[in-house]
C-alpha cells in the first residue's frame, strides 16, 4: 500500500499544470486494488470507482440491443472491414438519433464513428492540436483529455467549475484564460465527476461565450440523457448555429454497454465550417489511421438506436435515482464528508472531505488508499480529477452494495475521527 501511495504522490506533486499526468484513473484504481488487505477474506471488494454499471446486477442493457449484435453477427455480413469512418448505414441511424435533439438535421457526412468516446476525445484534440495552441478544459474533469492533450503538445488551461452554483462553468474564468491560441473549451454534460447538468440557459451563454473568443465547443455527451433531477439533458448542438459543437458520445452509458467501445465523432455546425473540403479531407485521413469499432457492432447500431423502448431508458434513470439518493443519504451521516451538490445526472458526484475531523489522514489519496486497505472499499481521491481533497463517488452500483459500502465508510471514519482534547 505504502508503495502505490507513494507513487501516485510522486506523479500528483511532479505533473506540471501544463502537462498531464501518467497516472490515470485506471492506473490510480489499480493501485487502489493492489493495496487492499489480502486477509480480509471476510469482507468483499465493493468498487465505487469507476463508471462501467455492468459489474452489478441492477443494471444490464436491453434484450433489443443484444439480439441486434447477435442478428448483425448470424447474418455473415459484416465480418469484413468497414470504412474507416464507419458504416454509411450507423452513420446515417445516429445523425438521425442525435438530430431528434436539434432544431436542425444533421446528415451522416456528419458523423464518424470511434472506438468508444475515448477514441473521440483523441480525434477532437488531435484535429484542433498545432504549435502553440492551447485548450480549455473543466476542473475537476475527465483525466483522459489532459493525457491526450500531453501527446498532441496542447497547452491545457484549466476553469474552474463552481460546486456552489451547482458545478456550473466559472465564464469570467473562461474569458480571461482564453487568448489568440485557444483552439476550444471543452464542456462535460451531464457531468463527470460532479453529477451536474446543465440548463439551456447556462449552454447558450457558453456557446455566446466561445463565439465572442472564436472558440470551438467540445461538447462531450457520452453521458446523454441521463438525467433525473429537475433539468432536462440538452445537447449543446442546440446552440451549434452561434458557436461550431464537436459533440462526442457513445452508446456505452446509456446503453450500459462500455466494453461494445461504438462512439462518434460528430460535427454540428450548420454554418459549414467543418464542410470545408481541407476540413473534411484531414479529418477522413486521420481516420484512415484509426481502428474503429467491430464491423458487426457497428451493423447493429441502426436497430439498437431504433428499436429500444422508453421503459427501458426510463428504468435505468430510476435506477439511478434511486442509486443517487442512497447515496447523498448516507453521505450526510458520515461528517468528514459532505456533498454541496446533489447530482442530477450521470454516475458520480464529488463530495468534499473535512480532514480537520481526521486525526491520522494526510489528503484525499491518503484517505482512499487508508480505506482501500482497511475497508476492501474503492473510491477515486478527488486529485485523479483535478480536486485535492474531494473524493470522486461512482454511484450506479446496487443498493445493497451502496448500503455496505457506505457501513464500512462510516466504520472508516469513527476509527479515524479526532477525538476532543
Amino acid at each position: 500500500m505504502e508503495n502505490g501511495r507513494r507513487v501516485l504522490n510522486h506523479e500528483m506533486e511532479t505533473t506540471t499544470p501544463a502537462a498531464a499526468s501518467t497516472i490515470t484513473i485506471k492506473g490510480i484504481l489499480s493501485l487502489l486494488m493492489q493495496s487492499i488487505d489480502e486477509n480480509q477474506v471476510e469482507k468483499k471488494v465493493i468498487s465505487l470507482g469507476m463508471g462501467d454499471p455492468t459489474a452489478y446486477s441492477s443494471f444490464h442493457t436491453t434484450h433489443v440491443a443484444q439480439q441486434a449484435v447477435s442478428d448483425a453477427l448470424q447474418s455473415d455480413k459484416f465480418n469484413g472491414y468497414s470504412p474507416t469512418v464507419g458504416l454509411p448505414q450507423t452513420r446515417r441511424a445516429i445523425a438521425e438519433y442525435l438530430s431528434r435533439d436539434l432544431p436542425y438535421k444533421l446528415s451522416s457526412d456528419d458523423v464518424f464513428i470511434t472506438s468508444g468516446c475515448t477514441q473521440a476525445i483523441d480525434v477532437a484534440l488531435a484535429m484542433l492540436a498545432r504549435p502553440g495552441a492551447n485548450i480549455l478544459l473543466p476542473r475537476p474533469g475527465f483525466p483522459i483529455y489532459e493525457l491526450c492533450a500531453a501527446f498532441r503538445h496542447l497547452e491545457v488551461r484549466h476553469f474552474d467549475l463552481l460546486p456552489e452554483k451547482g458545478w456550473e462553468v466559472d465564464l469570467d474564468a473562461i474569458e480571461a484564460l482564453a487568448d489568440q491560441n485557444t483552439v476550444a473549451v471543452v464542456i462535460i454534460n451531464p457531468g463527470n465527476p460532479c453529477g451536474n447538468v446543465y440548463s439551456y440557459q447556462h449552454l447558450k451563454m457558453i456557446a455566446e461565450t466561445a463565439y465572442k473568443l472564436g472558440i470551438l465547443v467540445i461538447a462531450d455527451e457520452v453521458y446523454g440523457h441521463l438525467a433525473f433531477g429537475r433539468t432536462p439533458f440538452v445537447s449543446m448542438g442546440v446552440f451549434g448555429s452561434i458557436v461550431p459543437v464537436l459533440t462526442l458520445g457513445s452508446l456505452s452509458k446509456r446503453w450500459i454497454v462500455p466494453g461494445w467501445r461504438l462512439g462518434w465523432f460528430v460535427t454540428n455546425d450548420p454554418s459549414g465550417t467543418f464542410r470545408k473540403p481541407k476540413v473534411v479531407e484531414r479529418i477522413k485521413k486521420y481516420f484512415d489511421i484509426l481502428g474503429g469499432p467491430a464491423t458487426f457492432i457497428q451493423a447493429a447500431v441502426p436497430a439498437i438506436l431504433g428499436q429500444t423502448n422508453e421503459l427501458f431508458f426510463k428504468k435505468t434513470i430510476n435506477t439511478l435515482k434511486h442509486s443517487s439518493d442512497i447515496c447523498c443519504d448516507r453521505i450526510k451521516e458520515i461528517p468528514c464528508i459532505s456533498c454541496p451538490h446533489k447530482p442530477e445526472g450521470s454516475m458520480a458526484v464529488m463530495v468534499k472531505l473535512n480532514l480537520s475531523l481526521l486525526d491520522d489522514i494526510s489528503d484525499d489519496i491518503d484517505f482512499c488508499f487508508k480505506l482501500a486497505k482497511e475497508e476492501s472499499v474503492i473510491i477515486l481521491p478527488g486529485t485523479a480529477v483535478g480536486l485535492k481533497d474531494w473524493l470522486r463517488i461512482t454511484f450506479a452500483a446496487d443498493p445493497s452494495s451502496l448500503e455496505e459500502a457506505f457501513r464500512r465508510i462510516k466504520s472508516f471514519y469513527k476509527r479515524h475521527a479526532k477525538h476532543p482534547q
